[in-house]
């Protein structure tokens, strides 16, 4: 055996490095013990950003009573700026006496207001208009101040700096935008600035 070894020596020199190379080349292990398996990400859905919604606003209501030639008269609550063909329509319609040439259909509601559909041929001075008592039918409040929200052209210009056109723009207000709500209002008609308003302030009210 030794000297087996001894006559191999060198060929056993040749041998055994190349053995270890190969080894260390081509060890099945190798690979097994040093890769590290990759976790799996799980795929994350798109996140869509939430959209806030714009506050609604909360309607007002009011009452309103409906008189005359409809199906169905009497008080209802409806939201304040409904227009007056809502109301006939909730009052179930009108009969076949009303006469609708001079009902504003468009006006808008407000509270405590009284709308009369009359008959045919019935004279009613007013068709549509709010509850009034004597002392109020030509626009002046209970205070003795002019009510802007029921005085009639005539009245209106009666209070300074008011002429035909600016009473006129004043219905045209009513009529198309709703009630004055403070008397400060007055001053979203054109031509009525904060000079005007200050001879105006003491004789105006708006209920």
């Amino acid at each position: 055996m030794h000297e087996w070894l001894r006559s191999n020596q060198r060929t056993l020199l040749i041998i055994i490095p190349l053995l270890l190379v190969c080894f260390l080349l081509f060890n099945p292990f190798k690979n097994a013990s040093t890769e590290i398996p990759t976790p799996l990400v799980p795929a994350q859905e798109p996140v869509t950003p939430a959209v806030e919604e714009a506050p609604k606003s909360e309607s007002i209501l009011v009452q309103v009573d409906i008189k005359g030639m409809v199906n169905l008269p009497g008080v209802y609550q409806v939201n304040d700026g409904d227009r007056v063909v809502d109301l006939i329509q909730l009052a179930g319609g009108t009969t076949d006496e009303a006469e609708m040439t001079s009902v504003n259909l468009a006006q808008k509601i407000h509270d405590e207001m009284v709308v009369y559909i009359p008959a045919v041929g019935e004279e009613i001075p007013s068709v549509i208009h709010t509850t009034q008592s004597p002392e109020r039918e030509s626009g002046e409040s209970q205070n003795g101040k002019i009510n802007l929200n029921e005085a009639d052209s005539t009245t209106l210009q009666t209070i300074p700096g008011i002429g035909q056109a600016k009473a006129q723009a004043i219905i045209d207000f009513r009529d198309t935008v709703g009630r004055f709500e403070s008397i400060e209002d007055i001053k979203k008609i054109s031509g009525i600035g904060d000079k005007t308003f200050d001879k105006m302030e003491e004789l105006i009210d708006t209920k």
